[in-house]
Order: C-alpha cells, then structure tokens, then sequence
C-alpha cells in the first residue's frame, strides 16, 4: 500500500475536484436511494390506496427497529411527515406528487452522477499528467550512465504504458472507495428501515466474498507486474526496429525481426489472458453468490409476508429493491482491491525510476560561472563505468590554457571520447578532479558548466521540428538573421535555401530528410549560434564523403577560431593545427606534444598511427 499512497499523493493539487466529486457522489447516492424508496408509497398507492395502511407499517416498523429509540422517533416522524404529504389528498392526487418526485430523484441521480463523473476526471487525468511529467523530468536528471545501461522502449513503455494503468487508481478510491460506500450505506439504511433480519440475513456471503477477493488480488499483483514488463519488451523491439529499418531491409532480416516481435506479442497475449480470468473471476463468483443469498432473501421473505408476519407485500418489494441495488456497488467494490494492485505493479515500475537518485547533481549551493578565463586542468584522472570495474581511464593529468587546441588520437576504444565526456559533467570521475579555471568541476553549476560548451559528434541529433527551431535549439530570442548568420559559416546556408520551406523546413525524425553532411552543418550552425567558450568535436566528420567532409571541415575551423578546442582528430589539417596532440591508448596518455614533437619519434606510436590513418588524407 506504500506504493499505491504514494500514487494518491498526487491527487493534492487537484483537492477541490475531488471535494466537488465526493459531494456529487453523496448527493448521487441520495437521490439514488430516493428513486428507489419512493416505489414503496407508489405501490402503496396503487395497489392499497390509503395512508392509514402506510401509517400503520411505519408504526410496526419503529417497534421492530433496531434503531436507538431517538432515532427511531425522528424516523417516524420523518415517515409520518412525508406520508401526510403524499396521500394528504385523492388517490389521484397522491399518484401524482409520486410520479413527480421520481421523476425528480432520477433526473438530479442522473446530474448528480455527471458533475461527480467530471470533477473526478479532471483530478484523475491531472494526476496522470503529473506523474508522467515528473517521471519524464526526472529522466532529463539522470546521467549519461543511467541510459547506456536501460533499455529505450522500456522507459518509454514505463513513462506511458504504466502510467496509464495508473490511471485507474484515483477513480478506484475517489469513485469506488466514496459513492460505492455511501450507495451501499443509503440502501442498507433502506433495507434496515424496512426489516433488520432480513438485512442481516442477506450479508451471511460477504465475508466468504472478502477472502476470495483478498487471495485474487495478491495474484492479480503478481501478474500486472509481470505484464506490464511484457509490453515494455514489446516497446523495445518495436522501437528498435523502426529506429535500425535500413539495417533491417539491407540484411534482409524483416522475417527474423518479424519472429521476435510475433513471440513478444504472443507472450503478452497469453499474460494478458491469463490476468484476464484472474480480473474477471472475482465479479462473477460474487455476483452468482449475491444471487443465491438473493433467493434465498425472496424465499424468507415472501414466506413472512404469506404468513401474515407483519411485513407488507409493497416494503417486501421495496426491500428487494433496495438490496439488489446493494449488489451492484458491493459489486465493483469487489474489485476495487484488484485495481489497486494493478496500480501499485504500475506505480512501482514508475517510482523506480522517480527513485533513482541523480549521480551528477549540482551541490547545495554551487559556484555561479558565466565564463572561462585561465585553463583546464586534468588532476590525475581515472575512470570506470558504474556497470564494470575496468579503467578506463588511468592516472591522466593534463593542462589545457584558453585558446589551445587538443587534437585527441589513438586506437579505437583507448578512451577519447570517455575524457571528452568528462568536461560536460556527463559523467564524474572515479578518481582524480577536473579544474575549470582552478575550481573542481563538482563545485560549479551544472547549467552554467554546460552553457560554457559545444558539442559536434559524429552521431549528429536533431529533432523533427524545422530547421531554424533545430539551429536555435536551447536558445532564446535569437533573431532570425543571426540564425541566417550561423548557417551561413557553417556552409548550410546555401542547402537550406533549395528546400521547399527554406528555414521552416520539418527535417523528420533524427533529421533523416537530409544527408549526413548537411546534418553535420546544421549541428555546427547550432554550435555557432549558441557561441561557447569551449568546443568539443568527437569525430565530427568521420562518416562523411570527401565533399561533404571538406564543407563540414571549413566550418568547423571557423568555429575553432578563438576558442578552446578539444577535437578527436580524423583529418591532418586539424592534428598539425593543434596547440597539443594527445595519443591515448588503454586509457592512458601514452605520448603527448605537437605533431612535429612527435611525428619524428621513430618508434612512437603517433607515427605509426599516422603512417596507418593520415597519410592518405589531405
């Protein structure tokens, strides 16, 4: 119940709907009893035609009650009050007001149903809303670590799936757990008023009802949990599927990813089914045992009224009324139980992720820094993923002033891009500091840190909104012109202006309707405009055709002008133009210096790395 209080928690700012819904759901259930305890002096009328007989039942009534005798009074006085009002005149007259009165009680029923129906789904997609907002928020918290561990359709099944099952947790407390009591207590105040040993009598199956419901619950738990895993596995492949569609057709793999999707969705078939009968059984079987305690009500009773036992045929009616009516509230209370456990599955795989603590957080009360001024320092470094004990990265220590250059080479896997992930905070390292300008990198606000920065990779990620939204992305009040601007130094310009919508251009999703090089200008554009003191360029061009490649290559020196740069090198120009080249290998600097320093080491392994990668490229 931890878990499902949790849920509830939410529902906090949307206490004035729920107040509306719970007054609603009072007044329903009053009207509702109303529309059923008119039919007494209805039947009354028709069939006895006189109040003196209505008279005289409500008399037998108050000396049969159980009632504490005050109560009993004003019950009585109630009853006579209301009987001198309906049958005050000609049976006409009565039949009338009757007629009137139940009209009136179904048609504020039916109002009273709608406004509660309203206000608790305003409060009901408000807390689905909220808690799919923070779930997502909190994921923009975690680090980089977090998502290179989980899968992406999982955590979108989690964001969007479980949180829709979530849903019906707020109606199941707010509906079920307040009109469905109060309905039952208004037609057992009915049915008591009527004859007490007959209400007593018709509630023998409720506790055989409890246990049943509470053992299909706890399975019902298990299950939800179980099935709500199953779609996030179908989630994942679907997505990636779509995501990797040109690997799929160009392998000619669509039978095989056809096989796995087809097995994950039959799983989940039989899972659902299987929670299904569960869900289901539990209605059913207290329905069927209601009915037999009904029969049994109809048989007493009947029996009472034919003997002559002080109970009339129209209260014997009234009374079965009344208690049928009971079945359908105790009915879907049945289930309440179930949804709850539906929800708590669906609220733990929600929270898990809400719970997990961000590795990377600014401290209490970080260092404000809107600028960088002096240098980075790399204070004997050394790093390992939160999944594996292996380094990797070992005792690096290095000194890059403002303005320099640091080309990073090395075999594939030795940790460049792991170091350069270290200057944004993406990761912190395991041992060792990172001094911006003399003060640790944990000290200085994250938001400002990141702001100091660019970031081109080779992997370039747009979104599919247009192309000016793209190049501005995470900026306000640029200008139109200063956008033009950017594009134009990082050679997009002229490409953008042949598309249909010019600027207004929708790239679809990752940018796939454009090439690889003109993504690749639009990500330098968007590192342009933002401006940063700091450049980080992971292998920006390595993907690229030689004219593509030579296009993004100019842009990317204009963007290196007068700024700090670190570049994981693949073209020469950038390697002889650095400040430094660092050579890293198993996560060790292995060589450092110019490229004249260190071409001329003969047995090196920067020149064996350029002899293998560079020579060739001009």
């Amino acid at each position: 119940m931890k878990t499902y209080f949790r849920i509830l928690a939410f529902v906090k700012p949307y206490k004035n709907y729920i107040a509306g819904s719970i007054l609603f759901s009072i007044l329903y259930a009053l009207a509702n009893g109303a529309s059923i305890y008119l039919l007494i002096p209805l039947l009354d009328t028709l069939f006895l035609g006189g109040s003196d007989k209505s008279s005289a039942t409500v008399n037998q009534s108050a000396k049969t009650s159980i009632l504490p005798d005050w109560i009993a009074d004003i019950q009585h006085s109630l009853s006579e009050s209301f009987n001198t009002f309906i049958f005050g005149g000609s049976k006409i007259d009565a039949l009338t007001k009757i007629v009137f009165l139940v009209m009136l009680a179904f048609f504020l029923k039916n109002l009273f149903g709608y406004l509660q129906a309203y206000f608790l789904a305003y409060a009901e997609q408000g807390v689905v809303k909220d808690i799919r907002n923070q779930a997502y928020k909190h994921l923009h918290k975690l680090p980089m670590g977090f998502f290179k561990n989980e899968k992406t359709g999982n955590l979108i099944s989690r964001i969007i799936n479980d949180v829709s099952v979530v849903q019906s947790s707020v109606s199941t407390v707010f509906l079920n757990m307040v009109r469905e009591p109060i309905t039952i207590l208004v037609f057992l105040g009915i049915a008591l008023s009527i004859s007490w040993q007959l209400t007593l009598f018709s509630f023998v199956v409720l506790p055989i009802s409890l246990i049943f419901i509470a053992l299909l619950g706890l399975k019902l738990r298990k299950q939800s949990s179980i099935l709500q895993q199953s779609i996030a596995e179908i989630t994942n492949l679907l997505y990636e599927t779509i995501s990797g569609v040109k690997i799929v057709k160009a392998f000619g793999m669509e039978e095989y990813e056809n096989k796995k999707f087809f097995n994950g969705t039959l799983s989940y078939f039989k899972k659902t089914l299987g929670m299904v009968r569960v869900r289901n059984l539990s209605s059913p079987v207290t329905e069927f045992l209601s009915v037999v305690v009904g029969a049994l009500i109809i048989y007493y009773g009947g029996k009472i009224v034919i003997e002559g036992g002080g109970l009339k045929a129209s209260e014997f009616l009234g009374f079965l009324f009344a208690i049928f009516q009971l079945m359908t509230p105790i009915k879907e209370l049945s289930g309440v139980n179930n949804r709850i456990q539906e929800s708590s599955a669906a609220g733990e795989r929600i929270f898990e992720i809400i719970d997990i603590e961000p590795a990377i957080k600014n401290i209490e009360t970080p260092i404000r820094k809107n600028d960088f001024t002096t240098n980075i320092i790399f204070d004997n470094i050394a790093f390992h993923y939160s999944d594996s004990d292996e380094l990797v990265l070992k005792d690096v220590s290095f000194e890059v002033k403002k303005g320099e250059i640091i080309a990073l080479v090395g075999p594939s896997g030795g940790g460049k891009s792991t170091l350069v992930d270290l200057l944004p905070r993406f990761y912190d390292p395991t041992s060792g500091a990172i001094y911006y300008d003399g003060i640790d990198i944990k000290n200085i606000k994250i938001e400002d840190l990141r702001k100091l920065l660019g970031i081109v990779t080779q992997e370039t990620i747009l979104f599919n909104e247009s192309i000016k939204n793209n190049i501005a992305y995470g900026l306000e009040n640029y200008s139109f012109d200063k956008i033009v601007e950017a594009s134009k130094m990082a050679n997009a310009h002229s490409f953008i202006e042949e598309l249909p919508d010019g600027y207004d251009t929708i790239i679809g999703e990752r940018g796939l309707k454009l090439s690889g090089g003109q993504r690749q200008r639009l990500s330098i554009a968007r590192a342009l405009l933002k401006n940063p003191a700091i450049m980080i360029f992971d292998e920006a061009t390595s993907a690229l055709d030689n004219q593509s490649e030579m296009l993004v290559q100019e842009a990317i020196e204009r963007l290196m002008q007068n700024r700090t740069t670190f570049v994981i090198a693949h073209r020469l120009s950038t390697i002889r133009n650095a400040t430094k080249i660092l050579v890293i290998d198993k996560g060790k600097i292995i060589q450092s210096g110019t490229h004249n320093d260190l071409i001329n080491i003969d047995d090196g392994v920067y020149k064996k790395l350029y002899e293998m990668q560079f020579r060739d490229i001009q």
